[in-house]
């Protein structure tokens, strides 16, 4: 697949954008924890940014229906980039007694990414060619997972030679390039509907979910699957590496890497077999989410590090060989106008789910064991490769929508 300009331009842009995501992060979790000394205080961070991303995935289409998806991905970059740099002017001055106010900006530029995500996913069939979307989606999914992967490690680096401050003027110059990167793309054609109430326009994405059988077995699979992936957030696999399998921390970051990079294995084969992927889409679907369940029920049992480190990484191949075919299918289920409210329904399931998924999994840890909670993760896993398997036949790509 040759890169095209306009693709090019939206894989940088928003690639330089998640780039200073994770550092502007790192850098207020950082600031946060030192001027408290309090990790519920640092842990509001992800909390925060999760709410605010599902309030702005619900709002969203009341935008779609009234500015270019060009312009409005644009106009979301630059509004992170000036609440960015108000944010750098916030930490001259950021003390013990005022430093909620952190929350406050990293809430809206929050709910800016909470607008461009599903932007990013919606605009990739207007500037690829069908027969490339595997591909496309592939490269996008791997430049990410490399991105998250390798950012929180090189964020924690640079604050031993950098302030914070210093740290978000540096995210504020990346977001100043990705604004004016984004501005160079090209203006799609995307063509709306007569004007509707504000609520019925909520409702749109929901409506079409609802009305589209394939969409509605993917909502629930999008469920199922944001429940079953909170055991692999930061401090459920913490007490994991402690607690089951009685290793120092170092074995945190190795499972955590490991599991990144199968992430970004699975990309790499979506790419380099995308003509044998495009052709057995729900064979990937339910081939991926099956896996998924057996290794991470696997890794529920076992007691050695080493053998972890290998499971973790199946997990993260598995699950991506699966979540590219399936974000094919989405891109060709609908006409492309309708691809906006779509991923934004979608993103506000994942949102909200995850936020109060992260929670309830931790309680539970507390209460049945940290064991527990990743076999109820690969149970849950399972129910998705049933619905995977009975509607194989539905995940197909629709090219008379293209």
């Amino acid at each position: 697949m040759k890169l095209n300009r306009n693709f090019s331009l939206l894989l940088i842009g928003q690639s330089l954008a998640n780039i200073g995501d994770v550092l502007y992060i790192v850098s207020v979790i950082s600031t946060i924890f030192v001027l408290t000394g309090s990790a519920i205080a640092a842990s509001f961070v992800p909390f925060t940014i999760a709410s605010s991303m599902f309030i702005s995935s619900l709002l969203t289409p009341l935008l779609v229906e009234k500015v270019n998806l060009k312009w409005l991905i644009v106009g979301s970059q630059i509004g992170k980039t000036i609440l960015l740099l108000i944010l750098g002017f916030m930490l001259i001055g950021i003390t013990a007694s005022n430093y909620y106010f952190i929350f406050l900006i990293i809430g809206l530029i929050a709910f800016f990414d909470g607008c461009a995500n599903p932007l990013r996913q919606t605009l990739i069939p207007y500037y690829v060619k069908p027969d490339h979307l595997i591909q496309a989606n592939g490269i996008a999914e791997t430049i990410t997972q490399v991105i998250q992967a390798g950012m929180w490690f090189v964020g924690s680096s640079l604050l031993i030679i950098m302030s914070s401050q210093q740290l978000v003027w540096l995210v504020g110059c990346l977001f100043v390039i990705a604004s004016i990167l984004l501005c160079l793309l090209e203006s799609v054609n995307h063509k709306t509907t007569e004007l509707k109430g504000k609520l019925e326009k909520i409702k749109e994405g929901w409506r079409t979910l609802s009305n589209t059988p394939v969409l509605r077995r993917i909502a629930w699979i999008e469920f199922l699957e944001t429940i079953a992936g909170t055991v692999w957030i930061a401090a459920i696999l913490y007490v994991f590496v402690n607690d089951a399998l009685n290793v120092d921390e170092k074995w945190w970051g190795f499972i955590n890497g490991a599991f990144f990079l199968g992430l970004i294995l699975g990309s790499v084969y979506c790419i380099k077999f995308s003509t044998f992927v495009e052709k057995k889409l729900g064979t990937f679907i339910f081939v991926g989410s099956f896996a998924s369940f057996l290794f991470t029920l696997l890794f529920s049992l076992n007691s050695i590090p080493i053998i972890s480190l290998f499971l973790s990484l199946c997990v993260g191949l598995f699950g991506q060989i699966k979540y590219i075919p399936q974000q094919a299918v989405i891109q060709t289920s609908v006409s492309k106008e309708q691809l906006s409210t779509v991923y934004t329904s979608l993103g506000a399931i994942g949102t909200g789910i995850f936020g109060v998924g992260s929670l309830v999994m931790g309680v539970l840890a507390d209460l049945l064991g940290i064991r527990i909670v990743f076999v109820i993760s690969g149970l849950l896993l399972a129910i998705v490769s049933t619905i995977a398997h009975k509607n194989k036949q539905l995940f197909v790509r629709n090219v008379m929508e293209q």
